[in-house]
C-alpha cells in the first residue's frame, strides 16, 4: 500500500507545498574581547541568533560568551550559503578579521540592524 502511494505521483504532488523565496544567511559572532569566532548558516537569522541567546549552558556559544553578530551575508541558494560558510570556517582568524572588518570596522553588534521581536 506505502509502495503504491509513493509510485503515484499524482498524490505526492498534492502533498508539495508551493517553494516560497526564501534568504539565507552566512553569518559570523563573537565574544566581547574577539577571541573566539563562530560561523554559521540559516535561513533565518532573527531565530537563530535567538536560539544562540537562549542556548544551554553547555552549548558552545554559551560557554565560550559568543553574543555579538558582527558579520552576515545574504544568499538566494542554500548550497550557494553552505558553501561560503565552509569556505569562511577553513581560513585563519587574520582573515575572518579582514573579512569583518570590510562591512564592520568596528566590531559593532549588528543586532541592532535586525527587527527582532524577542
Amino acid at each position: 500500500m506505502i509502495n503504491q502511494l509513493v509510485r503515484d505521483t499524482s498524490i505526492i504532488s498534492e502533498c508539495k507545498t508551493p517553494q516560497k523565496d526564501r534568504t539565507f544567511y552566512v553569518y559570523m559572532m563573537t565574544n566581547r574581547s574577539r577571541v573566539v569566532h563562530y560561523t554559521g548558516v540559516t535561513n533565518s537569522l532573527e531565530v537563530r541568533l535567538w536560539f544562540h541567546a537562549n542556548a544551554g549552558a553547555k552549548s558552545f556559544t554559551k560557554r565560550s560568551k559568543i553574543d555579538r553578530l558582527v558579520y552576515f551575508e545574504e544568499y538566494d541558494n542554500p548550497s550557494d550559503a553552505i558553501t561560503r560558510e565552509k569556505e569562511i570556517k577553513a581560513w585563519r582568524r587574520e582573515k575572518k578579521n579582514r573579512l569583518v572588518e570590510t562591512l564592520n570596522p568596528n566590531w559593532d553588534d549588528l543586532r541592532s540592524q535586525l527587527s527582532l521581536d524577542w
